[in-house]
């Protein structure tokens, strides 16, 4: 299909500012629309924060870096734009309405793609004109430095517009996961969040502090995690017998009680704060920002030495940086 030299971001908070600074790192101009009063400072604050993951993070980079530029509405940040990633607050009211406007402008076969982390997008392109070539790219916070982003087709989606999603986030350093299912959530989400619904029962009975429910898996379970998935990762404790081996040692106590799965506790005023002093507490006065700066070079350490085992996130990393290589040495 076609080349993206320029793309606009609609919303410019953690996760517009994130696909900012990937999109401006491989050569692409960026316009950005968003309405706040201080969008300007805060996106500024995570390209400084990315400008210096980059750095750490390998020393290939692109030679060419793109621009940015800030507009007076979605409608004017999209025009000229091939690709437009919308990273407004999840309410489907709020984006349809943002879709409208930006297809004011833009050219009809313009890739609009949502952040969404689990609207569906047969929801989000119904009142479209054209929904054929909205899609669903769901990043993860870094964008820039975390590979994966979900694709995820709606009824209307092109099937064209998903294939070429693969081949340009690829292109840019993500490691591209077609979700071929249209589900609530998608597949990370999900899982991500029975994690956390089960960590907010511990915490709420008492069992745990914050804390000791982060040191339950960033000391054991998050390392694995870090290179191989949960499915992997029981394959390989099941021995020589693999999963089959671990299905039939523990199987049977996935019908125990041990889980909340589908019930969450309440959120009353006083449970809320609780949960979030104790991760005031847990972050020992680190501002979000420090806290950014820790999250980049652990990630950034992370990725290089699975890089060098030439696996997992690692993997996705040395092909990027060979496209690189071989982009500079064609100039």
């Amino acid at each position: 299909m076609f080349e993206v030299k320029t793309a606009a971001i609609i919303g410019g908070g953690v996760i517009g500012g994130g696909w900012s600074a990937r999109l401006i790192e491989n050569g692409i101009d960026v316009r950005v629309f968003d309405p706040a009063a201080d969008a300007e400072t805060r996106l500024n604050a995570v390209l400084s924060n990315a400008e210096q993951a980059f750095a750490d993070l390998s020393g290939i980079r692109s030679t060419n870096k793109g621009s940015i530029s800030w507009h007076a509405t979605a409608a004017e940040a999209a025009d000229g734009a091939q690709l437009i990633i919308e990273s407004v607050p999840e309410r489907p009211d709020i984006k349809r309405a943002v879709y409208a406007e930006i297809e004011t402008t833009a050219a009809s076969d313009a890739v609009i793609t949502s952040s969404t982390s689990g609207i569906m997008p047969t929801e989000l392109q119904a009142e479209m004109t054209h929904p054929e070539r909205l899609m669903v790219a769901h990043p993860f916070n870094p964008v820039y430095l975390l590979p994966l982003v979900e694709l995820v087709a709606g009824e209307k989606t092109d099937s064209k517009y998903i294939e070429w999603g693969k081949h340009f986030f690829a292109a840019i350093g993500m490691h591209p996961l077609h979700c071929r299912v249209e589900i609530e959530g998608f597949l990370s989400d999900r899982l991500q969040e029975a994690l956390w619904r089960e960590a907010l029962w511990l915490l709420h009975d008492k069992v745990a502090t914050a804390e000791e429910i982060d040191a339950a898996i960033a000391y054991g379970p998050g390392l694995r995690w870090a290179q191989m998935g949960t499915m992997q990762t029981f394959h390989l404790a099941g021995g020589e017998g693999g999963m089959r081996a671990m299905l039939a040692m523990f199987g049977p106590c996935l019908k125990w009680p041990w889980t909340k799965l589908m019930d969450v506790p309440e959120l009353t005023d006083e449970f809320v704060n609780e949960v979030g002093d104790q991760c005031e507490q847990q972050a020992g006065g680190l501002t979000p920002r420090d806290l950014e700066r820790v999250r980049d070079s652990n990630l950034i350490a992370i990725l290089q030495a699975l890089k060098g085992n030439n696996w997992g996130a690692g993997k996705t990393l040395a092909r990027y940086e060979h496209q690189l290589l071989e982009a500079a040495n064609d100039e």
